[in-house]
């Protein structure tokens, strides 16, 4: 089967990065579970899929053994990035279709304050205010073959870096300095580009493409970009003249004549249409893209950079520009299928860990999926008429990342020994009962009336 060859074949590049067996045979139980369809993902029902006994190897793994996520994420960014090469290899994809970096951040709620970098804060997985975590990452994306989360860093609140008590609880590195997403986002473009990785384009929204340290730190390594930029983003038109985004799309752009109705990449619904418009600067190399809404009229406005040498061309910058949204598909995949935020760990290595395991499982399931995609396509041919009346067959689509994960985890459901249910069940209820009676116990301590009252 191909998706357990493209994990034994992960495994083998992660054995080096555990200095003991133990740890590695637990992380290889961890990754099947978070592949194993668990409805939720913690210590326990990990440990319960593992076949072990208590949660405590489970725990240890994350909390206490040695061993460094930034060499397993290494790794898992080399193997997800060669499968999906190969995949686009084999298809014949290998040359015009681009490849491309894209940054964006995601959440997880959090409930209590001992968790490192937990705050109050807008959290889009929410929708709302919310206490929770965030965590920078970066998808590598393969253009018509497929993408993986490629790289991360958890974002780290000033207040928490700076206070030495809350450094200590949470375990926070004793030489980690406060860092914007932007500059984390610089340090995870780094760390690609170390491991071989290097994109056409990196791509990211209004957060990374407001960082001028970011942009200048992708300048002055020759890195192409496309960025969105808020509306109120100066651009230089001439020398020593600049204009917001929004001035110059006005004044620059009110002829029908210079917009032109482009595919923005096709979604799960078919081609993304949006009218597209492309306004010159001061500098040669630099650009400002501005994508409209076809229905709405909504704009959104892209920075862009190509150095000397390489191609630029309206047509290319749209692709790119529109590569960035499959990092939310990651999002939507590694939270759905492999629990990217159901980490119940609190301490920031701990995070960090759970973390890059479910980047191994997506990576396993996105590579694989990816040299299925040609093989399981069996579409009927598309419409060319608005009248058209549907085929007797219309065929299936390709395997996507989470039937991958569902037929592997089908065929490597574990064998549990006899009694292993009901010996999980005894267990999850004495823990719950002892946890209960010292809850008690404290809130007695605490409270002087409820202990009088008691």
């Amino acid at each position: 089967m191909l998706a357990r060859r493209q994990r034994d074949e992960l495994f083998e590049l992660l054995r080096p990065h555990f200095k003991r067996i133990e740890p590695f045979v637990q992380a290889r139980r961890y990754v099947g579970a978070l592949m194993g369809g668990l409805a939720s993902v913690n210590g326990w029902d990990a440990a319960k899929f593992a076949g072990d006994k208590t949660p405590d190897k489970t725990q240890r793994l994350l909390n206490h053994a040695v061993w460094e996520a930034s060499g397993v994420m290494s790794a898992v960014r080399q193997f997800g990035a060669g499968g999906l090469e190969a995949a686009a290899r084999k298809h014949g994809r290998r040359r015009r279709h681009l490849k491309v970096l894209a940054l964006d951040e995601t959440g997880q709620e959090k409930k209590g304050e001992h968790t490192a970098g937990v705050k109050r804060q807008y959290m889009g997985c929410a929708g709302r205010v919310a206490n929770g975590i965030n965590t920078v990452h970066a998808a590598w994306i393969r253009e018509g073959t497929g993408q993986i989360l490629a790289g991360f860093r958890q974002w780290i609140p000033e207040e928490q870096v700076k206070d030495p008590v809350k450094s200590l609880v949470t375990a926070l590195p004793l030489d980690l300095r406060f860092r914007t997403k932007g500059e984390l986002a610089i340090e995870i473009v780094g760390d690609a580009v170390a491991d071989g990785l290097v994109p056409d384009f990196v791509c990211g929204d209004e957060v990374y493409g407001s960082c001028t340290k970011l942009r200048q730190s992708l300048e002055q390594g020759k890195q192409a970009y496309v960025l969105r930029v808020p509306k109120t983003f100066q651009v230089p038109v001439r020398e020593g003249t600049a204009l917001s985004c929004e001035d110059a799309v006005k004044k620059l752009l009110k002829s029908k004549r210079r917009w032109e109705v482009r595919s923005a990449g096709k979604g799960s619904k078919g081609d993304r249409w949006y009218a597209w418009a492309w306004i010159g600067t001061g500098s040669s190399r630099h650009s400002v893209l501005v994508r409209r809404h076809l229905k709405t009229g909504e704009l959104a406005l892209h920075y862009c950079y190509v150095p000397e040498g390489q191609l630029m061309t309206k047509a290319r910058l749209i692709r790119a520009a529109g590569l960035r949204w499959p990092v939310e598909e990651e999002f939507e995949f590694g939270k759905g299928e492999f629990g990217l935020d159901q980490s119940q760990a609190r301490l920031f290595h701990a995070i960090a860990r759970h973390t890059v395991l479910a980047c191994a499982a997506l990576a396993i399931c996105a590579v694989t999926a990816a040299h299925l995609r040609k093989r399981t396509d069996t579409q009927a041919a598309p419409p060319v008429r608005p009248d058209q009346p549907p085929p007797a067959d219309p065929g299936l689509i390709p395997l996507t990342v989470p039937q991958v994960r569902q037929i592997l985890a089908d065929a490597t459901a574990p064998s549990w020994p006899p009694g292993h249910t009901a010996h999980w069940d005894t267990w999850t209820r004495r823990h719950q009962a002892r946890a209960r009676w010292f809850h008690k116990r404290a809130r007695l301590a605490r409270d002087a009336d409820i202990a009088l009252v008691s």
